[in-house]
Formats: structure tokens, C-alpha cells, sequence
């Protein structure tokens, strides 16, 4: 939908992956103007049971006033990843109107759905909202990524966007909140946002979840720890300097991680992340979540 076209109109996607011959197939596939997937017949090898969704914008991102909802249904024991090919670009605002997305998904017992996109980038002015609820059984696997840049660098855009909402709700199937986390940044209420950064541009969050994930979990938090170790420890080469209001010079990571569990037997995991450059976080990415190339058939974010 387009600024002027009738805001209460929905775009919708859905996607429903079950299990056909033995492996994980697509047996629905729907989008429409301005959200399109792809479902490519073969990622990786073909050993590997599972399905990717490239979920694509028209025009590369939000126009403002856009409202795109998802539904996704991953059945017992398949494997779904949902991924982009490029950033989410949310561009200026119009008036007050607000670009949102939400996301609703279904993961089965003993399925993992992996939604690994790469960031959202708002442009100056821009207002975002986004929200992505899961239902999961207590034996399903979720890896979800969810990370904003700080804007157009190039054009001297950082934290310029006048609004950003991100939800992301976990549930059991009987209903009973399993993880439920918000971030806002909002220039209204918040002042300038650039400032709070530190010059941090980029933030992340990682979410891991399930038995299959446990041995993931156990990698990703003994790295952080020694990355943070290490950068206490050396601070001279992984630590940039600024001064602050007062003319004092800050000294401060350039990439911050910590990790914290949750849910029933720590059952979960949650990754934050804040960092100085994307690419910085594009790596970590890339290395924590190596251990999936063997459910999903490729290593995500290579």
C-alpha cells in the first residue's frame, strides 16, 4: 500500500511449510504489492530438509504509510528460514504517517524456523513500528535476528529517523508469555537519539531458542564472554575515544555483546549487541551462527 491509498488496507504474505514425501516443502505461498517471496527450489545441499523464504519490498524498502502483515505456519519437525536480500529501508515520513510490519508465526514441535534478515535502515524523518509474535511448542526451535543501523552514513543521516518500534513477543501454545521484549527509539520523547548512541550505529538482538539450540547457546555465550574478557583485558586496540559535552574524553568498546537466558530451564537465550560499524556485526553474525549450516543448509549472513 502507498501514501493516500486507503491506510486500513492490509498487505498480506503467508507462507505454510509442512511436510511432504518426508521433507519440508512449501504447500502455500502468498504475497502481494508492495511485499513479494521467493521460494528458491535448492539452497545448500541437497541433503539439507529445509526451506528459505526471500521475503522482498518493491521500490527496496517502506514508503511512508505502508502497513505489510505476515503469517507463517512451520509444521512438525520442518526447518523454514525467512531471510532478505538487502537491507529494509523505511523512508521519510509523511506528516505522521508510520511504514509498520507485523509478523505472526506458528513453529511446531520439533521445527525451527530461523528468520535471519539483514537490518532495517530508517531514513531522516522516517517513523517505523514493527512487531513479530511467535506461538511455539516447548520442543520448538526458533533463531530470530532483529537489528537497525543508525541510517544513511553516506548522506550524514545517524539515529535522524523520528521513530522506531520494535516487539517481539514469544508465546507457548497455551498462551502463557514466554519472551516479551519492545525497544523504542523515538525523538519526540527521547530528544536527540544520536546522542544516547555514543556513537554506536548499530544495535542488535539475537534470540535462540530451543533444544536444538542448546549446543549454539553454549558456543555463543562462552564467545562473548571471551570477547568481552579480551577487550578488558587489551582495551587499546578494541576501544574508541570521544569527548563529550564537557570537552572530557570518553573511552568506550567499539563492539558491546551480553547474553542472558530465559524461559523454563533456560530454555532461551537472548544476545544484545551494540557496535560501532556494521560490518563488525555482520561478523559476529556470521560466526555465532556457523553452527547452522547444517539445518539450513548454508552458513547464514556468508
Amino acid at each position: 500500500m502507498r501514501s493516500g491509498e486507503g491506510d486500513k488496507e492490509m498487505d498480506v504474505g503467508s507462507v505454510v511449510v509442512e511436510k511432504v514425501g518426508g521433507r519440508s516443502s512449501v504447500i502455500s505461498c502468498f504475497s502481494r504489492y508492495p511485499l513479494k517471496f521467493i521460494t528458491p527450489k535448492k539452497v545448500g545441499s541437497s541433503k539439507t530438509d529445509a526451506v528459505w523464504v526471500y521475503a522482498l519490498n518493491y521500490g527496496g524498502g517502506l514508503v511512508s504509510g505502508d502497513h505489510i502483515s505476515c503469517k507463517f505456519s512451520v509444521g512438525d519437525a520442518c526447518t523454514m528460514v525467512l531471510t532478505t536480500q538487502g537491507s529494509t529501508k523505511v523512508y521519510k515520513s509523511v506528516g505522521s504517517k508510520c511504514s509498520q510490519q507485523i509478523l505472526e508465526a506458528r513453529v511446531g514441535s520439533a521445527a525451527l524456523l530461523a528468520i535471519i534478515p539483514d537490518p532495517v535502515t530508517c531514513f531522516s524523518t522516517a517513523r517505523y513500528c514493527q512487531k513479530q509474535v511467535f506461538s511455539v511448542s516447548s520442543d520448538s526451535n526458533l533463531v530470530m535476528v532483529d537489528w537497525i543501523t543508525s541510517g544513511r552514513h553516506e548522506s550524514g543521516e545517524k539515529w535522524d529517523f523520528d521513530l522506531y518500534r520494535s516487539t517481539n513477543n514469544i508465546f507457548l501454545e497455551d498462551g502463557q508469555p514466554l519472551f516479551l521484549d519492545t525497544m523504542l527509539l523515538e525523538k519526540e520523547k527521547f530528544g536527540c537519539i544520536q546522542e544516547h548512541m555514543h556513537n554506536y550505529q548499530v544495535i542488535a538482538m539475537i534470540v535462540l531458542l530451543g533444544p536444538k539450540m542448546q549446543y549454539i547457546q553454549n558456543l555463543v555465550q562462552d564467545h562473548v564472554k571471551k570477547i568481552m574478557s579480551e577487550q578488558l583485558q587489551h582495551p587499546s586496540s578494541a576501544w574508541s575515544h570521544q569527548r563529550d559535552k564537557a570537552d572530557h574524553f570518553i573511552t568506550k568498546p567499539s563492539f558491546i555483546a551480553s547474553c542472558s537466558a530465559f524461559g523454563p530451564q533456560r530454555i532461551g537465550l537472548i544476545v544484545r549487541v551494540a557496535a560501532e560499524t556494521t560490518e563488525s556485526v555482520y561478523k559476529f553474525l556470521r560466526h555465532q551462527l556457523a553452527p547452522l549450516e547444517p539445518m539450513v543448509g548454508v552458513p547464514p549472513y556468508k
